[in-house]
């Protein structure tokens, strides 16, 4: 007869609560974690900087936006700006739980970012601008994500979450393309 339940890869609750009891300086980092966590801490200062960045772009992109639909198209601008700043308060949290401090220093932030900046200009420009950084920003979190795999799955599930919105960005970026130029670049 077999089984119900295989239990023997859980640790017993003693042995649990033991643990827990040393090393409390650590915070949430517990013996069983995985990844280096200075490394994880440096990669993501790097999502803090790079989400910060985009910010300030859409932002900026928000405000200077101008022609026939630049309020609709500033909206969306701004509500990206909002997004990028969950991301990044979502980042420096995590920073926070493995021990870290996260680095808000506007001094060298464009080095420490994965994103430009970008420029003003008009709006196609703006949105071409949005839709190459979040293509960008879509490549960095899928090599992160793979990185931290199952060594940190709270810090992966994070970027996971992030990876979604950001695609879902660069679909709307790549919409706003379409209905501005007329042609669509995606392959049906």
């Amino acid at each position: 007869m077999a089984k119900a339940s295989d239990n023997s890869f859980l640790t017993d609750v003693k042995t649990l609560r033991e643990r827990a009891k040393k090393s409390i300086e650590t915070g949430a980092v517990t013996p069983t974690y995985e990844g280096d966590v200075q490394t994880a801490i440096d990669l993501l200062q790097t999502v803090v900087a790079t989400e910060l960045v985009c910010v300030l772009r859409y932002t900026m992109h928000s405000i200077s936006v101008e022609g026939l639909t630049s309020e609709s198209i500033a909206n969306e601008f701004a509500t990206h700006a909002k997004e990028e700043r969950a991301h990044m308060l979502a980042a420096a949290n995590r920073i926070d739980q493995l021990g870290g401090v996260p680095n808000f220093d506007p001094e060298g932030l464009a080095t420490r970012s994965a994103s430009e900046y970008g420029k003003g200009g008009t709006l196609v420009e703006m949105v071409r601008q949005n839709l190459v950084a979040e293509r960008l920003v879509i490549e960095h979190y899928r090599e992160l994500i793979r990185y931290f795999g199952d060594k940190d799955p709270t810090t992966r599930i994070m970027l996971e979450h992030i990876l979604a919105e950001e695609e879902e960005h660069a679909t709307d970026m790549h919409d706003l393309l379409v209905a501005h130029e007329g042609k669509p670049f995606l392959k049906s």
